[in-house]
């Protein structure tokens, strides 16, 4: 294989980083409280041209925004008996969406969130830095067994 190494962790080009990114339907918002807890949420997302848009519940996550914290956004996906996978980071500053019909325009893109929220508030982050690793596939961590008697 071209003396490659088959272990190396391989850094992702910003396009490939993109594309990954939106084939997952959840990836984790983090950022740092005053006093240095990180905090990270779940949540269910879409890609709209260069921002992440989602929907958050009011409260600490809301207050950060307002108060422009840094925040990063982390989507991955492995396959652990293959032992592959990937990984791709946001990082910036998100804005919560004011203008109505842009709000309703990502409603429309975002769909329903997966827990319902009572007064969610829909949050847009641009794609200011991305970044990415990818773990090459290992191959030999499967066994495939016959079952039934067959031949």
């Amino acid at each position: 294989m071209d003396g490659m190494d088959l272990g190396a962790i391989r850094t992702m080009s910003r396009e490939e980083c993109l594309t990954l990114l939106s084939t997952v339907p959840v990836g984790r918002v983090a950022w740092a409280r005053p006093g240095g807890t990180i905090i990270v949420l779940p949540v269910n997302f879409t890609l709209d041209a260069d921002t992440v848009v989602f929907r958050i519940p009011p409260g600490r996550i809301l207050e950060a925004i307002e108060h422009r914290v840094p925040m990063a956004f982390e989507v991955d996906d492995m396959e652990p008996a293959m032992r592959t996978g990937w990984s791709v980071l946001v990082t910036g500053v998100a804005e919560v969406v004011r203008d109505r019909e842009e709000a309703g325009r990502l409603e429309r893109l975002t769909g329903a969130p997966w827990p319902e929220l009572a007064d969610p508030v829909l949050v847009r982050l641009p794609l200011h830095r991305v970044s990415g690793r990818r773990l090459p596939l290992h191959p030999g961590g499967v066994v495939v067994e016959r079952l039934g008697g067959e031949a």
